[in-house]
Protein backbone atom coordinates (compact mmCIF):
# COMPACT_ATOMS: atom_id res chain seq x y z
CA UNK A 1 0.00 0.00 0.00
CA UNK A 2 3.09 2.46 0.54
CA UNK A 3 4.61 1.65 -2.34
CA UNK A 4 1.76 2.12 -4.39
CA UNK A 5 1.00 5.58 -2.68
CA UNK A 6 4.61 6.65 -3.12
CA UNK A 7 4.16 6.20 -6.38
CA UNK A 8 0.97 7.57 -6.76
CA UNK A 9 2.31 11.04 -5.46
CA UNK A 10 5.53 10.91 -7.79
CA UNK A 11 3.05 10.65 -10.42
CA UNK A 12 0.73 13.32 -9.46
CA UNK A 13 3.85 15.73 -9.08
CA UNK A 14 4.27 14.80 -12.52
CA UNK A 15 1.35 15.44 -14.27
CA UNK A 16 0.39 18.80 -12.38
CA UNK A 17 3.95 20.25 -12.74
CA UNK A 18 3.73 19.57 -16.43
CA UNK A 19 7.62 18.76 -16.39
CA UNK A 20 9.14 16.56 -19.36
CA UNK A 21 11.04 14.10 -17.23
CA UNK A 22 8.71 11.30 -17.23
CA UNK A 23 10.66 9.61 -19.97
CA UNK A 24 13.52 9.85 -17.41
CA UNK A 25 11.20 8.25 -14.54
CA UNK A 26 10.69 5.25 -17.02
CA UNK A 27 13.92 4.57 -18.02
CA UNK A 28 15.18 5.31 -14.47
CA UNK A 29 12.73 2.63 -12.84
CA UNK A 30 13.42 -0.02 -15.87
CA UNK A 31 17.55 0.37 -14.94
CA UNK A 32 16.52 -0.93 -11.75
CA UNK A 33 17.06 -4.94 -11.03
CA UNK A 34 14.67 -7.27 -10.20
CA UNK A 35 16.46 -7.22 -6.33
CA UNK A 36 16.01 -3.50 -5.66
CA UNK A 37 12.80 -3.17 -6.57
CA UNK A 38 11.36 -4.88 -3.11
CA UNK A 39 12.96 -1.33 -1.67
CA UNK A 40 11.35 0.76 -4.27
CA UNK A 41 9.49 2.85 -2.22
CA UNK A 42 12.44 4.33 -0.76
CA UNK A 43 15.48 4.03 -2.87
CA UNK A 44 13.41 5.35 -5.91
CA UNK A 45 12.10 7.63 -4.35
CA UNK A 46 14.53 8.87 -3.05
CA UNK A 47 16.75 8.38 -6.64
CA UNK A 48 13.94 10.58 -7.84
CA UNK A 49 13.70 13.01 -5.44
CA UNK A 50 17.91 13.83 -6.05
CA UNK A 51 17.75 14.43 -9.75
CA UNK A 52 18.58 17.86 -9.97
CA UNK A 53 16.62 18.56 -13.11
CA UNK A 54 13.72 16.66 -11.34
CA UNK A 55 14.15 18.85 -8.12
CA UNK A 56 14.49 22.33 -10.15
CA UNK A 57 12.05 21.34 -12.19
CA UNK A 58 9.56 20.51 -8.92
CA UNK A 59 10.58 23.66 -6.71
CA UNK A 60 10.60 20.90 -3.70
CA UNK A 61 13.55 21.50 -1.16
CA UNK A 62 15.77 18.63 -0.38
CA UNK A 63 14.04 17.69 2.44
CA UNK A 64 10.37 17.56 1.45
CA UNK A 65 8.98 14.81 3.50
CA UNK A 66 5.84 12.55 1.65
CA UNK A 67 3.18 14.46 3.87
CA UNK A 68 4.56 18.07 2.54
CA UNK A 69 4.37 16.16 -1.03
CA UNK A 70 1.08 15.42 -0.59
CA UNK A 71 0.21 19.04 0.46
CA UNK A 72 1.90 19.61 -2.51
CA UNK A 73 -0.32 17.96 -4.15
CA UNK A 74 -3.65 18.70 -2.86
CA UNK A 75 -2.72 22.29 -3.24
CA UNK A 76 -1.47 21.97 -6.73
CA UNK A 77 -4.85 20.81 -7.62
CA UNK A 78 -6.76 23.05 -6.32
CA UNK A 79 -4.79 26.32 -7.89
CA UNK A 80 -5.81 23.94 -11.36
CA UNK A 81 -9.24 23.73 -10.43
CA UNK A 82 -9.66 27.34 -9.91
CA UNK A 83 -8.36 28.48 -13.04
CA UNK A 84 -11.56 28.67 -14.89
CA UNK A 85 -12.53 30.55 -17.59
CA UNK A 86 -15.77 32.15 -19.59
CA UNK A 87 -14.07 33.20 -22.65
CA UNK A 88 -16.59 31.66 -24.75
CA UNK A 89 -19.43 33.17 -23.10
CA UNK A 90 -17.25 36.84 -22.79
CA UNK A 91 -16.79 36.61 -26.59
CA UNK A 92 -20.43 36.17 -27.26
CA UNK A 93 -21.89 38.52 -25.29
CA UNK A 94 -19.56 41.42 -24.68
CA UNK A 95 -18.75 42.66 -28.42
CA UNK A 96 -23.22 42.90 -29.22
CA UNK A 97 -23.34 44.86 -26.16
CA UNK A 98 -20.99 47.17 -26.27
CA UNK A 99 -21.51 47.74 -29.81
CA UNK A 100 -24.71 48.37 -28.95
CA UNK A 101 -23.60 50.79 -25.73
CA UNK A 102 -21.45 52.30 -28.56
CA UNK A 103 -23.31 53.04 -31.18
CA UNK A 104 -26.41 54.95 -28.64
CA UNK A 105 -23.82 56.54 -26.51
CA UNK A 106 -21.78 57.79 -29.12
CA UNK A 107 -24.68 59.69 -31.10
CA UNK A 108 -26.45 60.84 -28.00
CA UNK A 109 -23.89 61.90 -25.63
CA UNK A 110 -21.71 63.49 -29.08
CA UNK A 111 -24.89 65.43 -29.83
CA UNK A 112 -25.65 66.45 -26.19
CA UNK A 113 -22.22 68.02 -25.74
CA UNK A 114 -22.82 69.91 -29.46
CA UNK A 115 -26.26 71.49 -27.91
CA UNK A 116 -24.19 72.18 -24.60
CA UNK A 117 -21.69 74.35 -26.80
CA UNK A 118 -24.09 76.18 -28.71
CA UNK A 119 -24.33 79.88 -27.49
CA UNK A 120 -27.62 80.49 -25.38
CA UNK A 121 -28.93 83.33 -23.95
CA UNK A 122 -28.85 82.11 -20.58
CA UNK A 123 -26.42 79.48 -18.94
CA UNK A 124 -26.35 77.94 -15.11
CA UNK A 125 -24.59 75.43 -13.28
CA UNK A 126 -26.64 72.40 -14.04
CA UNK A 127 -25.20 72.99 -17.41
CA UNK A 128 -21.90 72.44 -16.62
CA UNK A 129 -22.77 69.51 -14.94
CA UNK A 130 -24.20 67.67 -17.22
CA UNK A 131 -21.83 68.90 -20.04
CA UNK A 132 -18.97 67.33 -17.83
CA UNK A 133 -20.94 64.05 -17.64
CA UNK A 134 -21.55 63.64 -21.36
CA UNK A 135 -17.83 63.91 -21.74
CA UNK A 136 -17.19 62.05 -19.87
CA UNK A 137 -19.65 59.09 -21.73
CA UNK A 138 -18.15 60.28 -24.90
CA UNK A 139 -14.59 59.29 -23.38
CA UNK A 140 -15.62 56.12 -22.37
CA UNK A 141 -17.51 55.17 -25.36
CA UNK A 142 -14.26 55.55 -27.65
CA UNK A 143 -12.71 52.59 -26.10
CA UNK A 144 -15.46 50.25 -26.18
CA UNK A 145 -14.34 49.21 -30.66
CA UNK A 146 -11.17 48.44 -29.06
CA UNK A 147 -12.92 45.88 -26.23
CA UNK A 148 -15.05 44.65 -28.97
CA UNK A 149 -12.22 43.65 -31.28
CA UNK A 150 -10.19 41.91 -28.36
CA UNK A 151 -13.43 40.08 -27.17
CA UNK A 152 -14.03 39.45 -31.04
CA UNK A 153 -10.58 37.60 -31.29
CA UNK A 154 -11.14 35.28 -28.84
CA UNK A 155 -9.52 37.75 -25.91
CA UNK A 156 -6.46 38.63 -27.96
CA UNK A 157 -4.93 41.69 -27.07
CA UNK A 158 -3.48 43.03 -30.17
CA UNK A 159 -2.83 47.35 -29.42
CA UNK A 160 -0.17 46.90 -27.14
CA UNK A 161 0.43 47.36 -23.27
CA UNK A 162 -0.10 51.04 -22.95
CA UNK A 163 -3.55 51.32 -24.61
CA UNK A 164 -4.34 47.92 -22.46
CA UNK A 165 -3.60 49.78 -19.27
CA UNK A 166 -6.04 52.63 -20.62
CA UNK A 167 -8.57 50.40 -20.96
CA UNK A 168 -8.68 49.17 -17.42
CA UNK A 169 -8.31 52.73 -16.53
CA UNK A 170 -11.29 54.43 -18.31
CA UNK A 171 -13.57 52.24 -17.65
CA UNK A 172 -13.84 52.93 -13.67
CA UNK A 173 -12.67 56.35 -14.11
CA UNK A 174 -16.00 57.11 -16.31
CA UNK A 175 -18.27 54.93 -13.71
CA UNK A 176 -16.60 56.69 -10.96
CA UNK A 177 -16.94 60.63 -12.79
CA UNK A 178 -20.26 59.51 -13.35
CA UNK A 179 -21.28 58.71 -10.24
CA UNK A 180 -19.90 61.68 -8.64
CA UNK A 181 -21.08 64.42 -11.63
CA UNK A 182 -25.38 63.20 -10.94
CA UNK A 183 -24.47 63.04 -7.01
CA UNK A 184 -23.18 66.37 -7.12
CA UNK A 185 -26.29 67.59 -10.09
CA UNK A 186 -28.95 65.79 -7.71
CA UNK A 187 -27.36 68.22 -4.43
CA UNK A 188 -27.15 71.26 -6.48
CA UNK A 189 -30.93 71.23 -7.69
CA UNK A 190 -31.93 70.62 -4.21
CA UNK A 191 -29.98 72.98 -2.89
CA UNK A 192 -31.46 75.94 -5.77
CA UNK A 193 -34.48 74.32 -5.14
CA UNK A 194 -35.37 74.42 -1.44
CA UNK A 195 -32.61 77.22 -0.59
CA UNK A 196 -32.78 79.44 -3.49
CA UNK A 197 -31.01 82.37 -1.90
CA UNK A 198 -28.84 81.33 0.74
CA UNK A 199 -26.32 79.35 -1.13
CA UNK A 200 -26.36 81.47 -4.56
CA UNK A 201 -22.23 81.14 -4.44
CA UNK A 202 -22.42 77.19 -4.44
CA UNK A 203 -24.66 77.20 -7.41
CA UNK A 204 -23.10 79.61 -9.26
CA UNK A 205 -21.40 78.63 -12.93
CA UNK A 206 -17.95 79.49 -11.78
CA UNK A 207 -18.33 77.43 -8.47
CA UNK A 208 -19.53 74.64 -10.53
CA UNK A 209 -16.25 74.64 -12.90
CA UNK A 210 -13.84 74.24 -9.90
CA UNK A 211 -15.82 71.00 -8.40
CA UNK A 212 -15.84 69.67 -11.75
CA UNK A 213 -12.12 70.16 -12.25
CA UNK A 214 -11.45 68.62 -8.51
CA UNK A 215 -14.30 65.46 -9.78
CA UNK A 216 -11.91 65.05 -12.23
CA UNK A 217 -8.42 65.23 -10.49
CA UNK A 218 -9.58 63.13 -7.99
CA UNK A 219 -11.14 60.25 -9.57
CA UNK A 220 -8.33 60.32 -11.96
CA UNK A 221 -5.61 60.31 -9.36
CA UNK A 222 -7.62 57.68 -6.99
CA UNK A 223 -7.84 55.65 -10.09
CA UNK A 224 -4.28 55.80 -11.32
CA UNK A 225 -3.75 52.45 -9.43
CA UNK A 226 -5.46 50.79 -12.22
CA UNK A 227 -2.69 51.82 -14.65
CA UNK A 228 -0.70 48.69 -13.15
CA UNK A 229 -2.75 46.38 -15.18
CA UNK A 230 -0.88 45.77 -18.23
CA UNK A 231 -1.20 42.65 -21.02
CA UNK A 232 0.09 39.44 -19.94
CA UNK A 233 1.14 36.24 -22.07
CA UNK A 234 -0.88 33.06 -22.01
CA UNK A 235 -1.02 30.19 -24.44
CA UNK A 236 0.76 32.45 -27.45
CA UNK A 237 -2.58 34.90 -26.56
CA UNK A 238 -1.95 38.62 -25.54
CA UNK A 239 -4.07 38.76 -22.44
CA UNK A 240 -6.02 42.37 -21.33
CA UNK A 241 -8.29 43.19 -19.18
CA UNK A 242 -8.04 40.12 -17.18
CA UNK A 243 -7.04 40.00 -13.39
CA UNK A 244 -3.95 38.06 -12.13
CA UNK A 245 -4.26 35.56 -9.50
CA UNK A 246 -1.31 37.18 -7.45
CA UNK A 247 -2.78 40.65 -7.36
CA UNK A 248 -6.58 39.04 -5.85
CA UNK A 249 -6.35 40.36 -2.50
CA UNK A 250 -5.05 43.82 -3.54
CA UNK A 251 -7.79 43.98 -5.57
CA UNK A 252 -10.48 43.22 -2.82
CA UNK A 253 -9.10 46.15 -0.92
CA UNK A 254 -9.02 48.74 -3.74
CA UNK A 255 -12.59 46.95 -4.27
CA UNK A 256 -13.75 47.82 -0.67
CA UNK A 257 -12.86 51.32 -0.90
CA UNK A 258 -14.72 51.86 -3.75
CA UNK A 259 -17.77 50.26 -2.98
CA UNK A 260 -17.69 52.53 0.14
CA UNK A 261 -16.34 55.84 -1.19
CA UNK A 262 -17.57 56.03 -4.83
CA UNK A 263 -20.64 54.27 -4.51
CA UNK A 264 -22.61 53.69 -1.25
CA UNK A 265 -21.71 57.16 0.53
CA UNK A 266 -23.21 59.19 -3.17
CA UNK A 267 -26.04 56.83 -2.85
CA UNK A 268 -26.69 57.59 0.54
CA UNK A 269 -26.95 61.42 -0.31
CA UNK A 270 -28.77 60.65 -3.00
CA UNK A 271 -31.03 59.30 -1.10
CA UNK A 272 -31.28 61.59 1.01
CA UNK A 273 -31.93 64.39 -1.08
CA UNK A 274 -34.41 62.84 -2.39
CA UNK A 275 -36.37 62.11 1.19
CA UNK A 276 -36.02 65.93 1.82
CA UNK A 277 -36.99 67.46 -1.51
CA UNK A 278 -40.34 64.73 -0.89
CA UNK A 279 -40.82 66.75 2.77
CA UNK A 280 -40.39 70.04 1.27
CA UNK A 281 -42.94 69.21 -1.71
CA UNK A 282 -45.61 67.88 1.10
CA UNK A 283 -45.15 70.63 3.31
CA UNK A 284 -45.33 73.73 1.19
CA UNK A 285 -47.75 74.70 -1.64
CA UNK A 286 -46.54 76.43 -4.41
CA UNK A 287 -48.75 79.27 -6.13
CA UNK A 288 -46.48 80.25 -8.82
CA UNK A 289 -46.15 77.74 -11.49
CA UNK A 290 -42.07 78.78 -12.04
CA UNK A 291 -41.84 77.25 -8.30
CA UNK A 292 -43.31 74.39 -9.15
CA UNK A 293 -41.53 73.72 -12.58
CA UNK A 294 -38.41 73.83 -10.80
CA UNK A 295 -39.31 71.67 -7.85
CA UNK A 296 -40.41 68.86 -10.52
CA UNK A 297 -37.02 69.59 -12.75
CA UNK A 298 -35.05 68.88 -9.31
CA UNK A 299 -37.39 65.59 -8.07
CA UNK A 300 -36.91 64.34 -11.40
CA UNK A 301 -33.43 64.85 -11.62
CA UNK A 302 -32.92 63.02 -8.41
CA UNK A 303 -35.09 60.02 -9.43
CA UNK A 304 -33.10 60.01 -12.45
CA UNK A 305 -29.87 59.47 -11.14
CA UNK A 306 -31.50 56.94 -7.81
CA UNK A 307 -33.03 55.02 -10.87
CA UNK A 308 -29.08 54.51 -12.71
CA UNK A 309 -27.82 54.19 -9.41
CA UNK A 310 -29.79 51.37 -8.64
CA UNK A 311 -29.85 49.54 -12.53
CA UNK A 312 -26.33 50.37 -13.22
CA UNK A 313 -24.40 51.05 -10.54
CA UNK A 314 -25.96 48.34 -7.59
CA UNK A 315 -25.71 44.91 -8.99
CA UNK A 316 -22.39 45.22 -10.52
CA UNK A 317 -20.73 46.69 -6.90
CA UNK A 318 -22.33 44.09 -5.08
CA UNK A 319 -21.55 41.03 -7.04
CA UNK A 320 -17.89 42.16 -7.68
CA UNK A 321 -17.99 42.04 -4.52
CA UNK A 322 -18.82 38.78 -3.91
CA UNK A 323 -16.91 37.22 -6.87
CA UNK A 324 -14.01 38.71 -5.39
CA UNK A 325 -14.50 37.03 -2.20
CA UNK A 326 -14.95 33.73 -3.84
CA UNK A 327 -12.69 33.93 -6.14
CA UNK A 328 -10.90 30.61 -5.48
CA UNK A 329 -14.18 28.96 -5.37
CA UNK A 330 -14.71 29.60 -9.06
CA UNK A 331 -18.40 30.66 -9.43
CA UNK A 332 -18.79 30.34 -12.73
CA UNK A 333 -22.84 31.64 -12.87
CA UNK A 334 -21.27 34.70 -10.42
CA UNK A 335 -18.53 35.66 -12.83
CA UNK A 336 -21.22 35.26 -15.67
CA UNK A 337 -23.24 37.69 -13.53
CA UNK A 338 -20.45 39.81 -13.18
CA UNK A 339 -20.14 40.21 -16.79
CA UNK A 340 -23.64 41.08 -17.47
CA UNK A 341 -23.84 43.72 -14.44
CA UNK A 342 -20.59 45.26 -15.92
CA UNK A 343 -22.25 45.82 -19.12
CA UNK A 344 -25.57 47.35 -16.87
CA UNK A 345 -23.11 49.45 -15.09
CA UNK A 346 -21.91 50.79 -18.92
CA UNK A 347 -25.31 51.48 -20.16
CA UNK A 348 -25.04 54.71 -17.20
CA UNK A 349 -23.78 56.49 -20.81
CA UNK A 350 -26.41 55.83 -22.74
CA UNK A 351 -29.44 56.68 -20.07
CA UNK A 352 -28.07 59.93 -19.39
CA UNK A 353 -29.10 61.99 -22.41
CA UNK A 354 -32.56 61.30 -21.10
CA UNK A 355 -31.76 63.07 -18.20
CA UNK A 356 -30.47 65.91 -20.25
CA UNK A 357 -33.53 65.67 -22.15
CA UNK A 358 -35.84 65.72 -19.09
CA UNK A 359 -34.47 67.64 -16.75
CA UNK A 360 -31.92 69.49 -18.35
CA UNK A 361 -31.81 73.39 -17.43
CA UNK A 362 -33.06 74.55 -20.81
CA UNK A 363 -32.24 71.95 -22.77
CA UNK A 364 -35.27 71.74 -24.52
CA UNK A 365 -35.13 75.28 -25.83
CA UNK A 366 -31.19 74.70 -26.42
CA UNK A 367 -32.35 71.47 -28.44
CA UNK A 368 -34.99 73.66 -30.61
CA UNK A 369 -32.63 76.36 -31.20
CA UNK A 370 -30.17 73.60 -32.64
CA UNK A 371 -32.01 72.23 -34.85
CA UNK A 372 -33.74 75.22 -36.25
CA UNK A 373 -30.44 76.37 -37.06
CA UNK A 374 -29.37 73.27 -38.61
CA UNK A 375 -32.39 72.85 -40.23
CA UNK A 376 -31.74 77.05 -41.93
CA UNK A 377 -28.18 76.01 -42.46
CA UNK A 378 -29.88 73.27 -44.73
CA UNK A 379 -32.38 74.66 -46.47
CA UNK A 380 -29.50 77.19 -47.49
CA UNK A 381 -27.16 74.50 -48.94
CA UNK A 382 -30.00 73.26 -50.75
CA UNK A 383 -30.81 76.30 -52.37
CA UNK A 384 -27.57 76.64 -53.80
CA UNK A 385 -27.80 73.51 -55.58
CA UNK A 386 -28.03 74.03 -59.40
CA UNK A 387 -31.56 72.62 -58.98
CA UNK A 388 -32.66 75.33 -56.86
CA UNK A 389 -31.50 78.69 -58.82
CA UNK A 390 -33.24 76.68 -61.85
CA UNK A 391 -36.52 76.85 -60.00
CA UNK A 392 -35.90 80.36 -58.64
CA UNK A 393 -35.52 81.44 -62.40
CA UNK A 394 -38.72 79.90 -63.37
CA UNK A 395 -40.76 81.26 -60.58
CA UNK A 396 -39.36 85.11 -61.65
Amino acid sequence: MAYSKDLTIIFQLKFQRKTSASSYFIETWENVSRKDKGNAPNNFLCLFLFNPAERKSMSLPLSTSKAEMEQNVDFSNSNNNSKCTIGNFKREFYPIMYLIIFIWGALGNGFSIFVFLQPYKKSTSVNVYMLNLAISDLLFTTTLPFRIDYYLRGSNWIFGDLACRFMSYSIYVNMYSSIYFLTVLSVVRFLATVHPLRLLHATSIRSAWILCGIIWILIMASSAVLLNNGVKQENNVTLCLEPSDNKIVKLQILNYVAFVVGFFLPFCILSICYLLIIRTLLKVEFPESGQRISHRKALTTIIIALITFLLCFLPYHILRTLHLVMWSMCKTSLHKAVVITLTMAATNSCLNPLLYYFAGENFKDRLRVTLRKCHLHMTKIKCRLPVCVWLKMIRV
